[in-house]
């Protein structure tokens, strides 16, 4: 998903971008699998200090590199297509693959969650986000680029600034929840939207992905390219320790010294995602760099497999939803349920039906790597169906 969809014309692959969006596809399943299987789900959060446990709080941990990775490489994505096209091509190819995405959201991806549509509530999550962000890089590649990092790095910076901003009832109130306030819900007549994924700080993370594309042009060397991920990543990782250590801005929620070492670290990491604060946009995008820097070098089994993945992402995300889901249901209804519960008219650990179902995070595990060496031999069969019929202008959206 981090490409979201394949360019419609052949490049040359940059594999280390491959094997890091493989390896977030594969660890993105992990938290979702939690969520349809494991029993806490439906009564507390992982990152709940006072009733999480370090394994847990570490199992959703590791999932947020995964939105902002999809974000920033949807950018990178976008810089290679434009390679191959004028601004104003790769302007209408944002545009058309960003309302698409949000279609997607709304009617493909709804359905996998739910197993049934449901449009008195629109949920826009994590795709809803980055079509809307598509949309907005359609725009902004047309400025400088000096400018438009600047005024990305500026936003990013800033928005937290804002987070006690709220505004009085009315049109304001209600852009301003699309713009920069989760799980708030916006009525539309008898429509209800719930804004999971606002688009403040998320669309300006995609240009900086965009203009980060440069890199991999064919005359930034390696070994130049290597260095200044090093550099940047590490720069990076160092302000989100001295900013989280001072703990007066960057995020909504201090830290604070717990019962032992072990929590009061797992406070220092427990960061706000709804909407991303500066500090967890940081420790996720950081480390990426630098493992961007050492995949290149990277020759593995594992390597072969991750890229495998990573090179059809829209396919795993939309196949991957309904696999889990199904294997839900099974479960479900093995364990005293009924298959029906699994139909869901809301997000499925708020399903009242559900109440003492699921299982401990061993079964999570274990239902994780059945999913995803499932997927594998799928997506690499997709992989070459796609690679061999690119004259169909469909593939591109899958």
């Amino acid at each position: 998903m981090l490409y979201l969809m394949n360019p419609p014309t052949a490049h040359k692959r940059v594999t280390s971008i491959d094997v890091l969006r493989g390896l977030v596809m594969v660890i993105m399943a992990l938290d979702h699998v939690r969520d349809y299987f494991h029993y806490d789900a439906f009564f507390f959060d992982p990152t709940d200090l006072s009733q999480t446990t370090p394994a847990l709080f570490f199992t959703r941990f590791v999932t947020h590199f995964c939105a902002p990775i999809f974000v920033f490489l949807a950018g990178t994505s976008a810089y290679f297509v434009g390679k191959k096209k004028s601004k104003h091509e790769l302007s209408l190819w944002l545009v058309k693959r960003g309302f698409w995405l949000i279609f997607a959201e709304l009617i493909i991806v709804k359905f996998g969650w739910m197993f049934k549509l449901n449009f008195e509530e629109l949920d826009l999550q994590v795709i809803w986000v980055l079509g809307a962000a598509m949309i907005f890089l359609a725009g902004i590649i047309h400025l400088p680029k000096k400018v438009t990092i600047i005024c990305c790095i500026v936003f990013i910076a800033i928005h937290n600034a804002f987070d006690g901003y709220q505004p009085e009832s009315g049109l304001w109130a209600d852009i301003w929840i699309f713009l920069h306030q989760s799980f708030r819900v916006v009525p539309f007549g008898s429509v209800n939207a719930l804004v999971a994924y606002p688009l403040i700080p998320w669309i300006f993370l995609m240009p900086l992905g965009y203009h980060f594309g440069a890199l991999y042009a064919p005359e930034y060397g390696a070994s130049k390219r290597q260095r200044f991920l090093w550099i940047v990543g590490g720069i990076i990782i160092f302000l989100f320790v001295t900013i989280r250590l001072l703990n007066v801005y960057g995020d909504p929620h201090p830290w604070s010294t717990q019962k032992n070492f072990t929590f009061t670290i797992l406070s220092f990491l427990n960061l706000a995602k709804y909407p991303p604060s500066l500090l967890y946009l940081l420790i996720t995008i950081g480390p990426t760099f630098i493992f961007l820097a050492i995949a290149e070098k990277w020759e593995t089994k594992l390597h072969g497999i991750l890229s495998t993945i990573g090179r059809v992402p829209m396919f795993y995300y939309i196949v991957h939803i309904f696999l889990i889901h199904l294997l839900a249901l099974i479960a479900a209804s093995m364990t005293g349920f009924k298959a029906s519960d699994m139909i869901l008219d809301t997000w499925v650990t708020m399903s009242s039906n559900l109440q003492g179902y699921g299982f401990g995070l061993g079964v999570v595990y274990l239902v994780w790597i059945f999913v995803v060496v499932s997927l594998y031999p799928v997506c690499k069969w997709y992989g070459q169906y796609k690679a061999a019929h690119r004259h169909y202008w469909w593939l591109s959206y899958l």
